[in-house]
């Protein structure tokens, strides 16, 4: 007669299951508090105790770390010498295990949990017992998902056993389950030190969205998240309407995300292959949404569009006039929604607390064989702002130019934008040489530069960048300084009565 061990936390399904295994003639053991459940459900079961011939111990810390338990597990069903063992030992072959673990994700997560529930809350003899029966899936099943009792069932009715296929699935399912389990609690110790950058890393996400395809049809993807709290996320948004994100619609609405999380005014941000082509901040958001529109009519159509502020019916309207891949917003007005869903293709993202900005995550870049990994760029300013020319900005000027600085942090670098009565005009992105993307901007501006104010995300190595804006009618600079030639573009900006200042901090993007 075959037996099942069944000791699972969460006990969906778990009756049911337990009744068919019996009908199907297997023994069940069973621990604790699924042993109460499957009694009351008048299921016949034996008790871990009978096995062990031990009771539980330590508030039912130790309850299945036996060898009457591994040593039924672990054994090769054809070895004569373990076969011998066991019967010489009096132990029963254990032939599936059904457990599932110890709640650490949903313990670790709650608000105002205490380190010492944290701890109890770390599974021992559940890993144990699951990663045995995994290793020695030729001859054991073993469940920790109440979505496949079903297939195992189905097999045990049809075959009289489950197939090696479908215990090799299982047993690799339960090592990803472990080593993600595991990698939780790594972050949790790691959380208690402060400990970012570990001497072994392990990352955790789960929930993965299938995707279409990845940057390119050609490409297979797949979207994870990260288990922290992901309120004002992309992974956390709301869709409310349009088929599903694809990989680049992901990517670029986190990039819209990053740069709309740097402002408080009312903004508006359109994002097109993870660039901006227009940021514009105002007193409300049709102002705001008006000036991202005219920074670049072509290139904002079919991009992506991301509000700090609820969209109301005059928004709506103006966005409809263009097609938009991705709205994304705190929230919408009942009229605003009833515009936009007019459109079939358009997605439409709610995302609460949109300008939450700390989070615990880290920023990661794949490489060939290894991961690079960063803190987030979420500093502002270096040290306090330095004005290097004969003449200060005006106050209209460095309300620009700040808003400038914030807008350039989400340009790729060479990355420089102009920007006039906090809306840009012109962005040079991407550029291997900074006077190309300078000169990119100007291009791109027209004839609205005169007057405007420049933001640039690293310092200028040659003073050509400040002779072309000077020449082009720009009339302010911000940029972090650090060029060995900072005296020559200095002067040339006091040539041409240019202010510049200095923000003792750069803001690459690659």
């Amino acid at each position: 007669m075959k037996r099942a061990l069944i000791s699972v936390y969460d006990k969906k399904g778990v009756i049911e299951f337990s009744k068919e295994l019996i009908a199907l003639g297997w023994e069940i053991i069973s621990t604790g508090g699924t042993s109460k459940v499957l009694k009351e459900a008048g299921i016949d079961i034996i008790d871990i105790e009978e096995i062990t011939k031990f009771p539980e111990i330590l508030d039912g810390r130790v309850k299945t770390l036996h060898p009457n338990i591994h040593g039924g597990l672990l054994y090769k069903r054809e070895d004569e010498e373990h076969i011998k063992t066991l019967e010489n030992l009096n132990i029963h072959s254990i032939d599936m295990v059904v457990n599932n673990l110890y709640p650490f994700e949903e313990t670790v997560k709650k608000e105002g949990v205490g380190h010492d529930e944290i701890m109890e809350n770390i599974d021992i003899g559940g890993p144990s017992m699951i990663r045995a029966a995994a290793k020695n899936y030729k001859y054991v099943t073993v469940v920790i998902d109440p979505s496949d009792y079903s297939k195992v069932l189905e097999e045990l009715k049809s075959e009289g056993d489950t197939s090696m296929e479908l215990r090799r699935a299982l047993a690799r399912k339960v090592f990803q389950y472990t080593a993600y389990y595991d990698s939780l609690i790594a972050k949790y110790f790691n959380s208690l030190d402060s400990i970012e950058f570990p001497e072994f890393i392990t990352l955790s996400f789960k929930d993965k969205d299938s995707l279409r395809y990845g940057e390119n049809p050609h490409q297979k993807a797949a979207f994870y998240r990260e288990i922290n709290d992901l309120e004002g996320t992309i992974a956390g948004a709301i869709q409310l309407h349009g088929k599903e994100l694809s990989f680049n619609n992901i990517n670029d609405g986190n990039g819209t995300l990053e740069i709309l999380k740097e402002f408080d005014e009312p903004t508006v941000v359109a994002v097109k292959h993870a660039n901006p082509c227009g940021i514009g901040s105002g007193e409300n958001l049709l102002e705001a949404y008006n000036k991202a529109y005219e920074s670049d009519k072509i290139s904002i159509f079919g991009g992506i569009i991301g509000a700090n502020r609820e969209i109301d019916e005059e928004v709506a309207k103006r966005i409809n006039d263009i097609f938009i891949e991705i709205v994304m917003a705190p929230s919408y007005s009942e009229k605003a929604l009833e515009i936009l869903t007019s459109k079939k293709n358009i997605r439409i993202l709610q995302i609460p607390n949109i300008m939450r900005k700390e989070y615990p995550f880290l920023d990661i870049k794949k490489v060939l064989g290894g991961i690079l990994i960063q803190e987030r760029d979420i500093r502002f300013l270096g040290e306090e702002l330095k004005v290097v020319t004969d003449r200060k900005p005006t106050e209209a000027e460095m309300e620009d130019l700040l808003f400038g600085w914030k807008a350039v942090k989400g340009v790729k670098s060479n990355g420089v934008l102009l920007v006039k009565d906090k809306g840009t005009i012109g962005i040079g992105m991407g550029e291997v040489n900074r006077v190309w993307a300078v000169k990119a901007a100007i291009e791109r501006a027209g004839e609205k530069v005169k007057g405007s104010v420049l933001a640039s995300d690293g310092f200028f190595p040659f003073k050509d960048s400040v002779e072309a804006l000077a020449k082009a009618g720009v009339t302010a600079i911000i940029q972090p300084g650090g060029s060995l030639r900072d005296k020559e573009s200095i002067e040339e900006a006091n040539r041409n009565g240019i202010a510049m200042v200095f923000t003792g901090m750069r803001h690459f993007k690659h």
